[in-house]
């Protein structure tokens, strides 16, 4: 049966072509030039999707470049040369925080992370993430997941089961920190000084 289908439709590309029509591989090939010629349909593949940690990356950079601008600091850069003078201790407190650590969390393996809520870092973070200490809470766990495992030989399913509110708390935050960092990133602030 399938040779006698093959046969008729053999028979009819050669009438098609008897009869002045182009066969249908040429239309769809000519279609396709048209395509291309005219409207660039086939200039390339589509462009990937930016990794959401490298756009939050770069958000944090910009606002915390700009935090630190507004007072009057030079941004940190590797291999950037340091203005004469300049002081490592203002920056580094300016960036980072000063005075005790006002977060602080007890990890299960004993080890015990702390971080500021002020300085440019901390502001970057609650911009981003809306709420900086449920995001520093949350970011702790889940990066100590295996860690957590490891010390109580534990399989990390299982450890991972005993922190879903916290994994749910992080996958909440960072989706709105990468909305908000496509803003920042759309929209940078203004330089400079804030109007008073």
């Amino acid at each position: 049966m399938s040779v006698i289908k093959e046969l008729s439709g053999t028979r009819r590309r050669r009438r098609a072509r008897r009869a002045g029509r182009p066969s249908p591989a040429l239309a769809r090939a000519t279609a396709v030039a048209a395509c291309v010629l005219l409207t660039g349909c086939a200039a390339g593949p589509p462009e990937r999707a930016p990794d959401p940690d490298e756009v939050i990356k770069a958000a944090t950079q910009r606002l915390t470049d700009v935090c630190l601008i507004r007072q009057g600091l030079v941004p940190p850069r590797s291999g950037a040369a340091r203005p004469p003078g300049a002081d490592e201790e203002r920056v580094s407190a300016a960036l980072f925080g000063s005075g005790p650590a006002e977060l602080s969390l007890t990890l299960p393996t004993g080890y015990v992370v702390r971080a500021h809520t002020d300085g440019c870092l901390a502001a970057a973070q609650q911009r981003l993430y809306g709420d900086q200490p449920g995001w520093f809470r949350a970011s702790v766990v889940v990066n100590n997941l295996r860690p957590e495992a490891d010390r109580g030989h534990r399989d990390l399913a299982e450890v991972r089961a005993r922190h879903r509110t916290e994994i749910a708390a992080w996958e909440r935050l960072r989706a709105h920190a990468l909305t908000e960092a496509t803003t920042v990133l759309e929209n940078p602030p203004p330089k400079g000084n804030p109007p008073a």
